[in-house]
């Protein structure tokens, strides 16, 4: 099992493959980063599989930029260009997120777009385990409001009207990663071909649309120092205008992922003793920070959200096989593929309101 916390944290030297031009980055940020002052030094983060993710340092301050991978890329996959206008538009907000710099669509710099934002410091807890035992409920209420917040805001408001398509959620999701799963194997996984005919004719007739994160989780975010509050969400690849619900319960999917996946998760282990609260307890503190008295078709929101998390691990899986993904972290996920869709099938027959 790969030891995330160890694995994924921090910045080293660049890998091989993944070296950037070094003058040609210095150029463009002296033209177009406010207060740059190089040289700069380039370190790579050891997460971020999908974007590659460095860590400038530039004198006493630190920047964080994100590109797209190199090689053959999926239709509409590594969106760095909506990465950063989402979070450009909520600076304006009490939402959590870095200050951007500038975002480059000019390919002869790097050899791919990328963007440059704030390198905000402080922990990130790759694993349940990582988090203090007695912040725990202090960190998930933070995610919990941070969530709220993010779900209440009014998006044509902050200029993000045009930022994806209002209504039919679902069905335009299942038909992304349905493409990605299907571009990504080449032979179907039988669990994963039911599963999308069962959300396909299962969709919930209620529609509603909010801004949604798409990767809503605790190693998606860097919390203060030694506080239990949100200093910065991140990776905000998947992002676009969505269903409230389904970007909320993806967050509730640690309660129902078995111990020893390689994922956060503590279904059937005790919370009192991990000092952590019910799932319940958890979507009632949502429902009152955004007006509900309940959440119906439950099951197919988790369904949903572990048949997508499926497809991303899919994806990963062909850029293995493709040679465009060959870290140890690309190669573990993409062994998740297969599991998490035979979790999905299984989340089809839970609770329906909770």
């Amino acid at each position: 099992m790969v030891d995330r916390q160890k694995e994924f944290s921090g910045a080293s030297s660049v890998r091989s493959g993944f070296e950037l031009d070094e003058k040609a980055l210095t150029a463009f940020m002296e033209e177009n980063v406010e207060g740059f002052n190089g040289p700069i030094e380039i370190r790579q983060f050891k997460g971020g599989q999908s974007n590659p993710t460095y860590q400038i340092l530039a004198g006493d301050k630190k920047y964080v930029l994100r590109r797209k991978p190199s090689g053959k890329l999926l239709k509409s996959a590594h969106a760095v260009d909506r990465e950063y206008k989402v979070i450009s538009a909520l600076n304006q907000t009490d939402v959590p997120v870095p200050k951007t710099y500038a975002l480059c669509t000019d390919e002869t710099i790097i050899g791919s777009w990328f963007y440059i934002m704030d390198c905000v410091e402080g922990r990130i807890f790759w694993t349940l385990e990582n988090t203090p035992l007695e912040q725990r409920p202090e960190i998930l209420d933070a995610m919990n409001s941070a969530q709220a917040k993010l779900h209440m805001l009014d998006y044509e408001a902050i200029g993000l009207g045009d930022f994806g398509q209002k209504g039919s959620y679902f069905s335009r999701q299942i038909s992304r990663w349905s493409k990605q799963y299907k571009a990504s194997v080449d032979e179907p996984y039988q669990k994963m071909e039911e599963l999308i005919q069962w959300l396909t004719e299962n969709i919930p007739a209620n529609d509603e649309t909010t801004i949604v994160h798409g990767d809503f989780r605790m190693d998606n975010m860097v919390f203060h120092s030694t506080e239990p509050k949100i200093l910065a969400l991140l990776d905000w690849e998947l992002s676009t205008l969505g269903h409230p619900l389904s970007d909320f319960s993806y967050s509730c999917m640690f309660w129902h992922f078995p111990p020893g996946l390689g994922m956060p998760g503590v279904e059937g282990l005790d919370l009192k003793e991990m000092n952590l609260p019910t799932e319940e307890e958890y979507v009632k503190a949502y429902c009152q920070k955004t007006g509900r008295s309940r959440i119906d078709n439950w099951n197919y929101y988790m369904a949903f959200n572990f048949f997508r998390l499926s497809g991303i691990c899919f994806g990963i899986k062909g850029r293995v096989r493709d040679g465009t993904a060959s870290s140890k972290q690309a190669i573990a996920t993409s062994g998740l593929a297969e599991p998490l869709a035979d979790i999905a099938m299984a989340q089809t027959k839970g609770r329906s309101t909770i």
